[in-house]
């Protein structure tokens, strides 16, 4: 049934299809956007809707003045993202263990620009996005960076560009040797990869061999139904530089060469509607955990529960539930509210603690320290072939047309550049590669800051558009294109602190962006190796080499490398990837089984129990953690 507002958000789509256009539209361009408006809002609008609970007395009791009322759960998991939908999922296939999952956001299921490949980036500043910054970045401009997390059912999966790169095997056995704990080596890891995937064999790469992928995961792994044509002259030139071939980034032999990346997505994969018809699972949304209860009547602390909130209708916080942890509280808040929760419960560096007034259970210095991420800049080149998505942001008559007929591409076949995630291809290679940089032109003094021989520290992203800062559109009339440059092994290391008690304001976010020079020195080599790339057979036939465009980085050729440094400080932003701030490992937060260490009945399961920041994507890898630790779990408490 069509909800009654369906037809304001059909029209709101309308008008904003025309004002995006810039101009009045003729009659026939109208009739094909409603045409195409209307699918859309029907396919949302009929859509089942997730049985999400946002009355929270159906699950919790409000605190009254002795503080003693709860409602009981097996576990509760602490946040809905990539790792939680995984949890509360597998944990409660055991219809004896009663599982509870709270979400501070809201279901992706029915937020089109979620759904949409290609419009991903449409999320951020908005309210589906914590919309973070950092803290002035001391080594970077002494600038603030935007930070994206996804506030929805399935965390930044929901969110981010669907590009399954795992990371090379090397980086696991590092993890394996750091915790002393064989099961994360790679051998013994990847069979959780194997257990998400769903790989699709396609016709169109016959290189990759399906024997080597999952195949009946929840997790659908595939390549995009469009690529663009410059995505194949890409990995052509990367080749022709000196960047070998790779079939399949995503086994054994790991990412090094270069290749078309993959798509990879959560929450609809986790949380289908069977699942979310078990008995034993509830998930209650648009709440936030306010802190962590625990009994320390034993000696050591033992966490019993949790305490959240709504917000109010007048926008403040509403009324506070508590809820009981008979078994686990797990947290899976990612690399910024895990600690953040941690610490708000007691849980961190007493004198950080103390600054706050926050007593202090555990003086636990490691949460919110080791922040790693990896830093990226943009090389920003202008086209000539004239493909490129400039028409997804219309400004013309004649934009708006074309947007419309792949609106139509894609709700009627997949197809076309909307179902792109804009970065198709990647190549993956080492600052110290000889062929890449020869000996004569380059000194070899980078500190190898990888897991292994084989395990690259550079990444190129290749994408159809080019922007200012994540989706700012440079020029929206111009053809242009951009390489994004990644820096997957900095050894700049930063901080997630407290800004207050109150938990709806946000962390101080410090990465420490190119601190260190190791890192600013491999970036510089990798934005090189780009505009390398960007220069040679067949993407000559892409780059418009004559232009003179002054927003455009048609000139690196001629700066120094000192000069490139400055641009590139000036330039560098996040690539999405934080990770490390309740890590496993020596001084770390949790054991390799993800319990917090110094207590009982607590563990984390997110990005930030990574010791360090695998050479590729990590969604994957926290998918596969999510895995790991369900079966651990299972192991200790499963009835079945």
């Amino acid at each position: 049934m069509i909800q009654p507002d369906s037809f304001a958000k059909l029209f709101h789509l309308l008008d904003a299809l025309q004002a995006r256009a810039g101009v009045r539209t003729t009659f026939s361009v109208g009739v094909a956007a409603s045409v195409a408006a209307l699918t859309i809002i029907l396919r949302l609008f009929t859509a089942k809707k997730p049985k999400l609970i946002t009355d929270y007395a159906k699950v919790a009791r409000k605190v009254d003045d002795s503080g003693l009322e709860f409602d009981e759960w097996d576990f509760i998991v602490v946040g809905g993202g990539t790792a939680g939908c995984v949890l509360a999922s597998r944990l409660s296939e055991d219809p004896n263990l009663r599982v509870l999952l709270i979400e501070a956001g809201g279901s992706s299921k029915d937020v089109a620009f979620s759904k949409i490949p290609s419009a991903f980036s449409q999320l951020f500043r908005t309210h589906w996005d914590y919309h973070l910054y950092t803290e002035p970045q001391l080594h970077a401009g002494n600038k603030k960076k935007y930070w994206p997390r996804a506030k929805l059912l399935g965390g930044c999966s929901s969110m981010n560009a669907m590009i399954a790169l795992y990371g090379s095997p090397s980086d696991f056995d590092e993890w394996a040797e750091m915790t002393g704990d064989e099961s994360w080596s790679w051998n013994n890891f990847s069979k959780y990869i194997r257990k998400f995937e769903k790989y699709t064999p396609d016709p169109r790469f016959p290189q990759v061999d399906p024997l080597l992928r999952g195949a009946n995961g929840p997790v659908e792994i595939g390549y995009s139904t469009h690529v663009w044509p410059a995505s194949e002259a890409f990995v052509q030139a990367s080749m022709n530089a000196g960047i070998p071939f790779s079939p399949d980034f995503c086994t054994t032999k790991g990412t090094k060469g270069t290749n078309k990346s993959t798509r990879v997505s959560t929450e609809s994969a986790y949380l289908t509607d069977e699942v979310l018809a078990r008995p034993n699972l509830k998930v209650v949304t648009y709440a936030r955990v306010a802190k962590i209860l625990f009994d320390s009547s034993a000696g050591t602390p033992r966490a019993t529960g949790v305490e959240f909130a709504g917000r109010s209708p007048m926008g403040g916080i509403g009324p506070k539930f508590r809820v009981r942890a008979t078994k686990e509280v797990i947290v899976c808040g990612g690399a910024v509210h895990s600690p953040q929760i941690l610490m708000l419960s007691g849980i961190g560096p007493a004198a950080h603690l103390s600054q706050h007034n926050i007593p202090v259970l555990l003086d636990a210095p490691g949460v919110g320290a080791n922040l790693t991420d990896h830093p990226a800049f943009n090389l920003r080149l202008k086209e000539k072939t004239g493909t490129t998505f400039n028409h997804l942001k219309p400004y013309n008559l004649r934009t708006a047309r074309l947007l419309i007929r792949d609106l139509l591409r894609y709700q009627l076949w997949g197809t076309g550049p909307i179902a792109s995630n804009i970065g198709e291809t990647a190549a993956f290679f080492r600052s110290d590669d000889p062929v890449l940089f020869s000996p004569a032109e380059y000194n070899h003094d980078i500190e190898d800051a990888t897991s292994g021989p084989d395990a690259p520290d550079l990444e190129i992203l290749m994408c159809a558009a080019a922007v200012h800062s994540h989706n700012i559109p440079i020029d929206r009339k111009s053809h242009m294109y951009q390489m994004i440059v990644i820096l997957l092994r900095p050894t700049s290391k930063g901080s997630i602190l407290l800004k207050s008690t109150d938990p709806y304001d946000d962390p101080l976010l410090d990465p420490s962006y190119l601190e260190t020079k190791h890192d600013i020195d491999t970036l510089v080599r990798g934005v090189r190796a780009a505009f390398k790339i960007a220069h040679t057979a067949p993407m000559t036939s892409v780059t418009d080499v004559q232009s003179t465009h002054p927003l455009l980085d048609h000139h690196f050729s001629r700066l120094s490398d000192a000069e490139l440094a400055d641009i590139i400080r000036d330039r560098v932003e996040t690539v999405y990837h934080p990770i490390g701030t309740c890590s496993m490992g020596p001084g770390g937060v949790v054991d390799s089984d993800l319990r917090v260490k110094g207590t009982r009945g607590l563990r984390v399961c997110d990005a930030s129990v990574f010791p360090t920041l695998v050479s590729g994507h990590p969604a994957g890898a926290v998918i596969a953690t999510a895995e790991k630790l369900a079966d651990v779990i299972k192991a200790q408490y499963c009835t079945k």
